[in-house]
């Protein structure tokens, strides 16, 4: 606290800020948990806000003597998602719908992706406007090409815990998710894969290409590379119950005649060709499920 008094010495600060009182009540809702502490010091430092101004808003945040640590964590993250939510400048309804599909891919997707990677699988423009108040709960690297991650834990399990997470606004369900993903991983392999991606010269060996990553780089990118590895592990994690199966079944399917062999191309290219083993075998399993309780 007394470093963000130094570096945001234009504010007003009390000569005594923060008042001890106010620390033996972060104290007191930390109850031990290092994550606390660790996102209040952010949520307070943030550069668009009033540092005293933030701390209030934390100190007056009600007090509860069960379970302090996670009830207290929970009141946090909710405090810090309702200003994320309040500093959006567009339509309530948008910014919910726009809030759960990026944090929900962020927390769900199985490597983590940078802002550039995640608004070209999502096509989703202006992530930058969603991430930008929620520093404080996650890793929001300065360049577009860094992978963004939750700071801890305890953030993604609130978000998917409806008890937890009480405002529905910010519940993250992850079999809608992961169904929004995947569906997001077939639409750009539907849109990117092509017959040799990379302009390789004919019978070209891979070791001997020498500007073959810069090739990956720009022909085929983290986005689509994402795609090609992940969308099996994605389908596996949508419930055979869902609304959304046979709209899965018809994309995958359509995915398996038209893009089969473009697919396999970029395994090989980005050396994931193992995967298109282990994706066979997901595939299989999630159509035996679905299968299994259509005949019920």
């Amino acid at each position: 606290m007394a470093d963000i008094a130094k570096a945001r010495s234009h504010c007003n600060f009390t000569q005594d800020w923060p008042n001890p009182s106010d620390i033996n009540i972060l104290c007191e809702k930390a109850a031990g948990f290092f994550i606390y502490a660790s996102t209040v010091v952010k949520f307070v430092g943030f550069k668009n806000r009033t540092p005293t101004g933030q701390l209030d808003r934390i100190v007056s945040l009600p007090q509860n003597t069960t379970h302090e640590g996670r009830s207290g964590i929970d009141l946090l993250y909710t405090q810090v998602l309702e200003q994320a939510i309040d500093d959006m400048d567009v339509d309530v309804e948008e910014i919910h719908s726009h809030f759960r599909t990026v944090v929900g891919a962020v927390l769900l997707v199985f490597n983590p992706l940078s802002m550039t990677a995640l608004s070209n699988l999502l096509q989703v423009s202006e992530i930058s406007a969603t991430l930008h108040s929620l520093h404080s709960l996650l890793l929001v690297p300065d360049s577009t090409e860094d992978p963004i991650r939750a700071f801890h834990k305890s953030f993604p399990d609130f978000l998917m815990d409806p008890v937890r997470c009480k405002d529905q606004q910010f519940l993250v369900e992850p079999a809608v998710h992961h169904t929004e993903i995947l569906l997001s991983c077939l639409r750009l392999m539907g849109e990117r894969l092509r017959r040799n991606i990379c302009n390789l010269d004919d019978y070209a060996v891979l070791s001997e290409v020498k500007d073959l990553p810069t090739c990956k780089n720009v022909y085929i990118g983290d986005a689509l590379e994402y795609a090609c590895r992940f969308w099996p592990k994605h389908l596996l994690k949508i419930p055979t119950t869902s609304s959304h199966v046979e709209e899965v079944q018809k994309v995958v399917e359509r995915f398996f005649r038209t893009q089969l062999l473009y697919w396999i191309e970029v395994l090989a290219l980005t050396g994931n060709l193992n995967v298109g083993v282990y994706a066979m075998n997901d595939v299989e399993q999630w159509y035996n499920l679905v299968s299994a309780v259509q005949t019920v």
